[in-house]
């Protein structure tokens, strides 16, 4: 059976929750992602910030991106998966939680492994799974 693990982006990038939105996009822009974990001084994941977070809270808001921090920008608690999860558990929570990415943690030190996107889902599923799933996503 085919887990989180498989089909992962490995060693996801993590930007510090006390570093600036322009660093985040800058490391967005070397990297070619739209998303970055954000965590905590102890690694433990404290959100996700994307490209849209910048644009929407921030520049629309007049804020000045060196000033404000990913942290800031933090909001709720990310959904994420472990490693050694089914990929059918990978859908479960992307579908239900409407979320386009989702962090991967190896268990038991909740340590940030890995990014499970969209790409990741489409390349891995039966064309038809994979158009029921971006329904459910992306669609009202």
């Amino acid at each position: 059976m085919t887990t989180a693990l498989d089909i992962m982006h490995p060693g996801a990038m993590c930007v510090g929750e006390r570093e600036s939105l322009t660093d985040a996009a800058r490391i967005m822009r070397e990297q070619d992602i739209g998303a970055l974990p954000i965590c905590g001084d102890d690694d433990v994941l404290v959100g996700i910030l994307t490209d849209r977070d910048i644009v929407l809270k921030c520049v629309a808001e007049k804020r000045d991106p060196s000033e404000v921090t990913c942290g800031e920008l933090a909001m709720g608690r990310p959904q994420i998966i472990e490693g050694d999860e089914q990929i059918e558990r990978v859908l479960e929570l992307m579908e239900e939680y409407r979320v386009r990415r989702l962090p991967v943690i190896d268990h038991p030190a909740h340590r940030l492994i890995g990014m499970i996107t969209e790409a990741d889902v489409a390349r891995h599923l039966p064309q038809e799974r994979v158009a029921e799933f971006v329904s459910a996503v992306c669609c009202d």
